[in-house]
């Protein structure tokens, strides 16, 4: 198993208004923090199969996030407030997805295991 590294996005930094400084360094450390989370999942794992179920269980954490932050996109416009740091919060986290995806063995290892929840759920693929 290769090192996982999660960095925040310099275009998605760029983005960000000037006076985003904090959010900037939010993000850092929000990622800095989920870093440390997969690298335990990773080193704690018994195999390949086993890391892979607990970066599922974050990869599924990050897809709450990301539904969470998109809801408040219209919300934030109704009230007249721009939604940039929504955005930009909900662009992090499908990123971060996307860079756990960007990983051969794990990407791989990933769609078994969520086809593996799927069955042992009671859901079969011809019920979708």
């Amino acid at each position: 198993m290769d090192e996982i590294q999660l960095g925040v996005p310099q275009p998605l930094l760029d983005s960000l208004p000037e006076d985003g400084a904090n959010a900037r360094q939010d993000m850092q450390r929000a990622v800095e923090g989920y870093n440390a989370r997969v690298a335990t999942a990773v080193e704690t794992a018994e195999d390949e199969g086993d890391a892979a179920a607990r970066i599922l269980d974050i990869i599924e954490h990050f897809e709450d996030r990301v539904e969470r932050f998109h809801a408040f996109v219209p919300e934030l416009r109704a009230w007249g407030q721009s939604p940039i740091f929504a955005i930009a919060w909900r662009n992090l986290y499908a990123d971060l997805i996307e860079q756990l995806y960007e990983h051969e063995w794990l990407a791989t290892r990933l769609d078994r295991e969520r086809n593996a929840r799927l069955v042992e759920d009671g859901i079969r693929l011809s019920d979708l």
